[in-house]
Protein backbone atom coordinates (compact mmCIF):
# COMPACT_ATOMS: atom_id res chain seq x y z
CA UNK A 1 0.00 0.00 0.00
CA UNK A 2 1.17 3.28 -0.75
CA UNK A 3 -0.44 6.57 0.78
CA UNK A 4 0.05 10.49 -0.98
CA UNK A 5 -0.86 13.27 1.12
CA UNK A 6 -2.40 15.45 -1.89
CA UNK A 7 -2.87 18.47 0.42
CA UNK A 8 -1.73 19.15 3.90
CA UNK A 9 -3.02 22.70 4.43
CA UNK A 10 -6.09 24.07 6.44
CA UNK A 11 -9.62 25.41 5.20
CA UNK A 12 -8.45 28.85 3.10
CA UNK A 13 -5.02 26.64 2.29
CA UNK A 14 -1.32 28.20 2.70
CA UNK A 15 -0.54 30.87 1.04
CA UNK A 16 -3.62 32.54 2.37
CA UNK A 17 -5.08 34.57 -0.48
CA UNK A 18 -4.38 38.53 0.60
CA UNK A 19 -1.73 37.75 3.25
CA UNK A 20 1.70 38.92 3.27
CA UNK A 21 2.76 36.72 6.37
CA UNK A 22 6.68 34.89 6.54
CA UNK A 23 4.76 31.38 5.64
CA UNK A 24 2.83 32.95 2.86
CA UNK A 25 5.24 34.55 1.67
CA UNK A 26 7.87 31.88 1.27
CA UNK A 27 9.88 30.33 -0.88
CA UNK A 28 9.90 27.01 0.48
CA UNK A 29 7.73 25.04 -1.66
CA UNK A 30 6.92 22.68 1.70
CA UNK A 31 4.98 25.52 2.78
CA UNK A 32 2.51 25.73 -0.27
CA UNK A 33 -0.55 23.04 1.39
CA UNK A 34 -3.75 22.89 -0.84
CA UNK A 35 -6.77 21.23 1.46
CA UNK A 36 -6.57 18.38 2.98
CA UNK A 37 -6.79 14.86 1.28
CA UNK A 38 -4.69 11.79 0.73
CA UNK A 39 -4.97 9.02 -1.93
CA UNK A 40 -4.35 5.19 -0.56
CA UNK A 41 -2.72 3.11 -3.71
CA UNK A 42 -3.77 -0.73 -3.21
CA UNK A 43 -3.77 -3.70 -5.30
CA UNK A 44 -7.12 -3.26 -6.20
CA UNK A 45 -7.37 0.21 -7.15
CA UNK A 46 -6.62 3.98 -5.64
CA UNK A 47 -9.18 5.41 -3.01
CA UNK A 48 -9.51 8.94 -2.58
CA UNK A 49 -9.91 10.03 0.62
CA UNK A 50 -12.17 13.76 0.44
CA UNK A 51 -12.54 16.11 -2.47
CA UNK A 52 -11.15 19.34 -1.86
CA UNK A 53 -11.98 22.42 -3.57
CA UNK A 54 -8.33 21.99 -4.93
CA UNK A 55 -9.30 18.51 -6.29
CA UNK A 56 -8.49 19.10 -10.10
CA UNK A 57 -4.83 20.88 -9.23
CA UNK A 58 -4.29 18.42 -6.98
CA UNK A 59 -4.91 15.02 -9.53
CA UNK A 60 -3.03 17.11 -12.43
CA UNK A 61 0.23 18.24 -9.25
CA UNK A 62 -0.04 13.61 -8.89
CA UNK A 63 -0.58 12.48 -12.42
CA UNK A 64 -3.88 10.87 -11.14
CA UNK A 65 -5.59 8.99 -13.94
CA UNK A 66 -8.04 6.87 -11.89
CA UNK A 67 -9.68 6.76 -8.83
CA UNK A 68 -11.89 3.95 -8.26
CA UNK A 69 -13.25 4.87 -4.41
CA UNK A 70 -14.11 7.62 -2.55
CA UNK A 71 -14.18 7.74 1.24
CA UNK A 72 -15.21 10.89 3.14
CA UNK A 73 -14.33 12.20 6.83
CA UNK A 74 -17.29 14.56 6.95
CA UNK A 75 -19.08 17.55 4.87
CA UNK A 76 -17.26 20.35 5.27
CA UNK A 77 -16.46 22.99 1.83
CA UNK A 78 -12.45 21.79 2.05
CA UNK A 79 -13.54 18.41 2.11
CA UNK A 80 -16.18 17.85 0.03
CA UNK A 81 -16.63 20.74 -2.91
CA UNK A 82 -14.52 19.42 -5.13
CA UNK A 83 -16.93 16.52 -5.90
CA UNK A 84 -17.59 17.60 -9.36
CA UNK A 85 -14.13 17.44 -10.75
CA UNK A 86 -14.47 13.01 -10.33
CA UNK A 87 -16.59 13.72 -13.69
CA UNK A 88 -12.89 13.08 -15.22
CA UNK A 89 -12.39 9.99 -13.64
CA UNK A 90 -16.01 8.73 -15.11
CA UNK A 91 -15.36 9.10 -18.36
CA UNK A 92 -13.52 5.76 -19.21
CA UNK A 93 -15.49 3.98 -15.93
CA UNK A 94 -18.15 1.14 -16.88
CA UNK A 95 -19.39 1.80 -13.22
CA UNK A 96 -20.43 4.86 -10.96
CA UNK A 97 -17.50 5.57 -8.27
CA UNK A 98 -18.46 4.46 -5.19
CA UNK A 99 -18.19 6.99 -2.78
CA UNK A 100 -18.52 5.85 2.05
CA UNK A 101 -19.71 8.43 3.95
CA UNK A 102 -21.72 8.82 7.17
CA UNK A 103 -25.39 9.60 6.73
CA UNK A 104 -24.93 13.36 7.49
CA UNK A 105 -22.24 13.31 4.67
CA UNK A 106 -24.19 11.51 2.39
CA UNK A 107 -27.03 13.99 3.15
CA UNK A 108 -24.77 16.60 2.27
CA UNK A 109 -23.75 15.45 -1.56
CA UNK A 110 -27.30 14.75 -2.18
CA UNK A 111 -28.51 18.13 -1.26
CA UNK A 112 -25.10 20.07 -2.80
CA UNK A 113 -25.07 18.07 -5.70
CA UNK A 114 -28.31 17.13 -6.39
CA UNK A 115 -27.85 17.27 -10.30
CA UNK A 116 -25.63 13.87 -9.85
CA UNK A 117 -28.27 12.04 -9.18
CA UNK A 118 -31.41 13.18 -11.16
CA UNK A 119 -32.56 10.55 -13.80
CA UNK A 120 -32.22 12.92 -16.89
CA UNK A 121 -28.07 12.79 -16.34
CA UNK A 122 -28.00 9.03 -15.74
CA UNK A 123 -25.87 8.53 -18.78
CA UNK A 124 -24.97 11.86 -19.61
CA UNK A 125 -21.41 10.58 -18.36
CA UNK A 126 -19.15 14.38 -19.66
CA UNK A 127 -21.86 16.34 -17.76
CA UNK A 128 -22.19 15.03 -14.24
CA UNK A 129 -20.36 12.81 -12.21
CA UNK A 130 -21.40 9.35 -11.98
CA UNK A 131 -21.46 8.40 -8.52
CA UNK A 132 -22.77 5.56 -6.16
CA UNK A 133 -23.32 6.32 -2.43
CA UNK A 134 -22.92 3.91 0.40
CA UNK A 135 -22.97 4.56 4.28
CA UNK A 136 -20.46 3.64 7.00
CA UNK A 137 -21.18 1.70 9.51
CA UNK A 138 -18.71 -0.07 10.55
CA UNK A 139 -15.73 -1.59 9.11
CA UNK A 140 -15.73 -2.49 5.09
CA UNK A 141 -13.60 -3.41 2.31
CA UNK A 142 -12.89 -1.38 -0.66
CA UNK A 143 -10.38 -1.99 -3.59
CA UNK A 144 -9.59 -4.95 -1.72
CA UNK A 145 -8.30 -2.80 1.72
CA UNK A 146 -9.72 -3.35 4.85
CA UNK A 147 -10.81 0.36 6.21
CA UNK A 148 -11.54 0.41 9.74
CA UNK A 149 -13.67 3.96 10.48
CA UNK A 150 -13.22 5.53 13.51
CA UNK A 151 -15.19 8.95 15.31
CA UNK A 152 -13.27 11.89 16.05
CA UNK A 153 -14.80 15.13 17.19
CA UNK A 154 -14.31 18.40 14.69
CA UNK A 155 -16.27 20.61 17.90
CA UNK A 156 -19.08 18.78 18.42
CA UNK A 157 -19.60 17.73 15.08
CA UNK A 158 -18.95 13.64 14.71
CA UNK A 159 -16.44 12.75 11.86
CA UNK A 160 -14.69 10.11 10.55
CA UNK A 161 -10.89 8.88 10.45
CA UNK A 162 -10.01 6.06 9.10
CA UNK A 163 -7.42 3.57 9.92
CA UNK A 164 -5.72 1.03 6.91
CA UNK A 165 -3.67 -1.45 8.28
CA UNK A 166 -1.21 -0.20 10.60
CA UNK A 167 -1.46 3.42 9.06
CA UNK A 168 -4.50 5.63 10.07
CA UNK A 169 -5.59 9.32 9.25
CA UNK A 170 -7.10 11.80 11.13
CA UNK A 171 -7.93 15.11 9.99
CA UNK A 172 -10.38 17.57 11.53
CA UNK A 173 -10.55 17.16 15.40
CA UNK A 174 -9.51 18.51 18.89
CA UNK A 175 -11.12 15.35 20.80
CA UNK A 176 -10.54 11.98 20.32
CA UNK A 177 -13.11 9.35 22.62
CA UNK A 178 -11.39 6.29 24.02
CA UNK A 179 -13.58 3.69 22.02
CA UNK A 180 -11.32 5.34 18.82
CA UNK A 181 -8.11 5.82 20.98
CA UNK A 182 -7.63 2.07 21.70
CA UNK A 183 -8.12 1.61 17.51
CA UNK A 184 -5.38 4.19 17.06
CA UNK A 185 -2.36 1.91 18.88
CA UNK A 186 -0.10 0.13 17.36
CA UNK A 187 0.50 1.87 14.12
CA UNK A 188 3.54 2.31 11.90
CA UNK A 189 2.35 6.33 10.79
CA UNK A 190 -0.21 8.10 12.04
CA UNK A 191 -1.73 11.21 10.12
CA UNK A 192 -2.90 13.90 13.08
CA UNK A 193 -4.74 17.16 12.61
CA UNK A 194 -2.49 19.81 14.19
CA UNK A 195 -3.44 23.51 12.95
CA UNK A 196 -1.35 25.66 14.99
CA UNK A 197 -0.04 26.69 17.81
CA UNK A 198 -2.82 28.83 19.03
CA UNK A 199 -6.19 27.46 20.95
CA UNK A 200 -8.89 26.62 18.64
CA UNK A 201 -12.24 25.38 18.84
CA UNK A 202 -12.34 22.21 16.60
CA UNK A 203 -8.69 21.50 15.94
CA UNK A 204 -6.16 20.12 17.94
CA UNK A 205 -2.86 22.63 18.38
CA UNK A 206 0.54 21.24 18.10
CA UNK A 207 0.77 20.87 21.55
CA UNK A 208 -1.97 18.66 22.46
CA UNK A 209 -1.32 16.31 18.97
CA UNK A 210 2.02 15.47 21.04
CA UNK A 211 0.06 14.91 23.92
CA UNK A 212 -1.72 11.96 21.50
CA UNK A 213 0.86 11.07 19.83
CA UNK A 214 3.00 10.46 23.19
CA UNK A 215 -0.60 8.36 24.19
CA UNK A 216 -0.61 6.39 21.48
CA UNK A 217 2.71 5.80 20.45
CA UNK A 218 3.15 5.33 16.54
CA UNK A 219 6.27 4.77 14.99
CA UNK A 220 6.02 8.54 12.94
CA UNK A 221 3.67 10.78 13.27
CA UNK A 222 2.84 13.68 10.61
CA UNK A 223 0.85 16.64 11.13
CA UNK A 224 -1.75 17.69 8.62
CA UNK A 225 -4.89 20.38 8.19
CA UNK A 226 -1.58 22.90 8.75
CA UNK A 227 -2.24 27.13 9.10
CA UNK A 228 -0.35 29.76 7.75
CA UNK A 229 0.75 30.19 11.26
CA UNK A 230 3.36 26.96 11.20
CA UNK A 231 6.67 27.14 9.22
CA UNK A 232 7.58 23.97 8.18
CA UNK A 233 11.54 24.04 8.14
CA UNK A 234 11.02 26.07 12.07
CA UNK A 235 8.19 23.99 13.26
CA UNK A 236 9.92 20.79 12.20
CA UNK A 237 12.96 21.65 14.09
CA UNK A 238 11.21 21.78 17.16
CA UNK A 239 9.06 18.85 17.44
CA UNK A 240 10.21 15.85 18.81
CA UNK A 241 11.94 12.72 16.90
CA UNK A 242 9.46 10.41 14.96
CA UNK A 243 7.12 13.43 14.74
CA UNK A 244 7.04 15.94 11.40
CA UNK A 245 4.81 18.90 9.93
CA UNK A 246 3.59 16.56 6.96
CA UNK A 247 3.56 18.61 3.31
CA UNK A 248 1.98 18.30 -0.32
CA UNK A 249 3.07 15.36 -2.36
CA UNK A 250 4.53 13.16 0.93
CA UNK A 251 4.16 9.99 -0.02
CA UNK A 252 4.71 6.53 2.40
CA UNK A 253 5.03 3.10 1.37
CA UNK A 254 3.34 0.26 3.59
CA UNK A 255 4.24 -3.63 3.22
Amino acid sequence: MRVTLLGTGTSSGVPRVACDCAVCLSPDPKNNRLRCSILVEESGGNILVDTTPDLRLQALRQGLRQVDAVLFTHAHVDHLYGLDDLRSFCFERQAPIPCYADESTLGRIRHVFDYAFKPVYKNMRESVPQLSLHPIDGPFEVCGCQVEPLTVYHGQLPVLGFRFGSFAYVTDCNAIPPASLGRLRGLEVLVLDALRHKDHPTHFTVARALEVVAELRPRRAFFTHIAHDLDHQITNAALPPGVELAYDGLTLEFT
